[in-house]
């Protein structure tokens, strides 16, 4: 019962049906988009839709046996690699590690991609988080999303108003007040998840301590046991956006 509800939840909110779909994460850091929202991108490049993604910043101040212009060279290799592995399509912002600006300047960026792809979906950050470039992509991605909507906002591609929905990922770093409102069945893509992300050294283990590949995959499943399948992804969405209208009870 609870995995047909959650199938329910997903379809209301626009990511279990319909046809010409783009799903498009935003994420802070290369390796971001890919770890929480990639089996995501599997599933519907799966189906047949299309995907992409884009960086913010490299994440190049991550690695602290590598400059930060070798490092972020690495992950711009890894980043292409893991898209292909996706088969999406992916876009680096200009930005800096640590140094995300919450402002105009990001705000149209941001704004310009979202006109250039045409998502109808958009996946990024929590709100709340640890590190300050997650929740600034939070709150550039959805004032982006507003601005690429609107005519008097200029920018060298045409407005673009099909956005059905923002998704929020949910993040190790960014735990505080995150709520799994919506369950992802991501069984049948896992494995294209798990091959995409092991192309960064992060989170195959050679930088960092903390076991993302473990986490990850421990956390699908987790998810799938409350979903009723056997890997999920869970996704919030703005209280704002909790709303079901039904002719009657499912």
């Amino acid at each position: 019962m609870i995995g047909r509800l959650a199938l329910l939840a997903a379809a209301a909110a626009g990511l279990g049906g319909g046809a010409e779909r783009t799903i498009l994460v935003v994420g802070a850091h290369c390796g971001d988009a890919e770890i929480s929202a990639g089996a995501i991108l599997a599933k519907h490049k799966r189906l047949g839709d299309r995907t992409a993604i884009l960086h913010l910043t490299l994440g190049e101040g991550g690695n602290p046996k590598m400059s930060p212009q070798a490092y972020g060279e690495q992950k711009r290799r890894e980043a292409l690699e893991a898209a292909k592995a996706l088969g999406a399509e992916v876009y680096f912002g200009p930005y800096r590690d640590g140094e995300l600006p919450n402002d105009e300047a990001a705000r149209r960026y941001v704004a310009e991609v979202i006109r250039q792809v045409k998502p109808t979906h958009v996946i990024t950050h929590w709100k709340n988080s640890i590190h300050r470039d997650h929740s600034n992509t939070w709150a550039i991605v959805n004032d982006a999303v507003l601005l690429a909507s609107l005519e008097g906002v200029k920018t060298d591609h045409p407005r673009w108003r099909g956005v059905r929905g923002v998704y929020y990922a949910e993040n190790w770093e960014d735990p505080e007040g995150f709520q799994p409102y919506i369950f992802i069945d991501v069984s049948e893509d896992l494995a294209a998840w798990k091959a995409a992300v092991e192309k960064y050294e992060f989170i195959r283990g050679g930088i960092s301590a903390f076991p993302y590949l473990d986490y990850y995959e421990a956390l699908a499943r987790v998810r799938g046991a409350v979903a009723g399948c056997r890997y999920a992804v869970a996704l919030d969405v703005d209280g704002f956006s909790k709303k079901r209208v039904l002719e009657s009870l499912p």
